[in-house]
């Protein structure tokens, strides 16, 4: 993706707080930092879009640090950057964007409109 798609992008998101509509699923999947490999945590996602995630984690991230994500079945391995963390009811709820490529979380999820 280019610098100009890219700012278009984020653009949008500023403008309507969301690129493209989600769907609420729960996919379990591995999320661990970057600079902290081989260390993961399992967790889950609330929703999902072919560009980013809401995930759920035991622990804070700051918006901007990059994340792996992974499904536990191995279809994919994507890396995104935390665009927001905010607790709730014990646990965090990361918005998670993917900037390199989209994501297809599988055939089973309806096309996203």
């Amino acid at each position: 993706m280019n610098g100009t798609a890219h700012q278009q992008r984020r653009n949008q998101w500023l403008l309507d707080g969301r690129i493209e509509k989600r769907i609420p699923v729960s996919v379990p999947i591995y999320l661990a930092h970057l600079n902290e490999l081989p260390a993961r945590e399992q967790t889950v996602t609330e929703n999902v879009s072919p560009h980013g995630a809401r995930i759920l984690s035991k622990q804070f991230w700051r918006p901007g640090e990059e994340a792996l994500i992974a499904r536990r079945t191995g279809e994919f391995l994507q890396v995104g950057r935390v665009v927001y963390s905010e607790q709730k009811m014990g646990c965090f709820c990361l918005g998670v964007e993917f900037l390199d490529r989209s994501v297809n979380w599988g055939e089973s999820f309806p096309p996203l409109a």
